[in-house]
């Protein structure tokens, strides 16, 4: 009856453990093929410093602020490749950030946009393939709705 007993707990903690380790990513894939604008809905939280991702970017611009964790907000699907890429985050003005990992490890990262504070990232040479998105925010465990859009040009 023990062997039985721990048995059925060791499968239901592989079972459990599967499925934490499935997560690809906190909210809603986002797919860019071309036809137009594409968005997405989630929330900043957490005391992840984005840092951890990467200290800085291609560009040398720094990766900064704080998300839930180290799985991706988002996973970006770029159906084919994009000589220019903008992804928006709208928080309706609040202090956001942006980190953007893709499929070949190359990162991008973004801040204010001009006078705004919502975070953006205009780019060239988006291969097709997944990016992994991390939306955050400027202090720790700073909650607000935002939308996630992004553009090809």
């Amino acid at each position: 009856m023990q062997f039985r007993r721990f048995g059925i707990l060791a499968l239901l903690t592989v079972f459990s453990a599967t499925a934490v380790l499935a997560k690809e990513a906190n909210f809603d894939r986002l797919i860019v093929d071309g036809s137009g604008k594409a968005s997405v809905t989630g929330y900043t939280s957490g005391a992840f410093s984005l840092s951890a991702i990467a200290n800085r970017d291609r560009q040398n611009n720094p990766c900064i602020g704080y998300g839930g964790d180290e799985t991706p907000d988002h996973i970006m699907v770029v159906k084919k490749g994009f000589p220019n890429l903008t992804v928006k985050v709208n928080t309706g003005g609040k202090d956001s950030t942006l980190v953007i990992k893709g499929p070949d490890g190359t990162i991008r990262c973004g801040d204010d946009t001009g006078s705004n504070k919502d975070a953006s990232i205009t780019d060239s040479d988006w291969k097709s393939g997944n990016y992994s998105i991390w939306v955050g925010s400027i202090k720790e465990r700073q909650r607000w709705d935002y939308t996630l859009s992004v553009q090809p040009e």
